[in-house]
C-alpha cells in the first residue's frame, strides 16, 4: 500500500485541480494505492497554508504517512527534505488531480522540476 500526497486548490478531491505550490495550497488529497487501484482518498487541509513554515509542511506530509508529495512546483530546499524524509518529490503538474494521480500510477510523470516563485514580501525559495 502507497500514500500519495497531492497538493491541491480545492477539496473536490480527485476532479479538482492541482496547486502550482506545494506548500501554499489550501489543500492536500491524500490518496491509499494498492496494485495501482485507489483504495481510499481524504481531503486534508494544510494547517500552514497563509503562514511560510520552512520545513514544516515537507514534516505534515511525512505524519500523514505519505510516500509521495505530487505539485505543480516546488523549490530544491523542499525537495531536499521531502527525500530526507523517505518522500519521492514529484512536481511540473498542472490539471485535474484524477488526471495527474493516474499518469503518476502509470509512470508518465516522474521527477521534479524545481520552481522559482517570487512570492510578495521578497520570499522567494529558489
Amino acid at each position: 500500500m502507497r500514500r500519495i500526497a497531492l497538493a491541491t486548490e480545492d477539496n473536490q478531491g480527485l476532479t479538482g485541480q492541482i496547486s502550482q505550490h506545494f506548500g501554499r495550497c489550501p489543500y492536500y488529497l491524500i490518496v491509499e494505492v494498492e496494485e495501482l487501484e485507489i483504495v481510499k482518498t481524504e481531503n486534508v487541509n494544510n494547517p500552514y497554508y497563509n503562514s511560510h513554515a520552512p520545513g514544516m509542511v515537507p514534516q505534515f506530509i511525512n505524519e500523514q504517512g505519505a510516500d509521495v508529495m505530487i505539485a505543480g512546483g516546488m523549490g530544491p530546499r523542499a525537495i531536499d527534505m521531502f527525500t530526507s524524509l523517505g518522500i519521492e518529490a514529484v512536481s511540473g503538474a498542472t490539471g485535474n488531480v484524477g488526471n495527474i494521480l493516474q499518469a503518476y500510477l502509470r509512470g508518465d510523470i516522474t521527477g521534479v522540476e524545481a520552481c522559482g516563485h517570487d512570492y510578495p514580501g521578497g520570499h522567494n525559495h529558489r
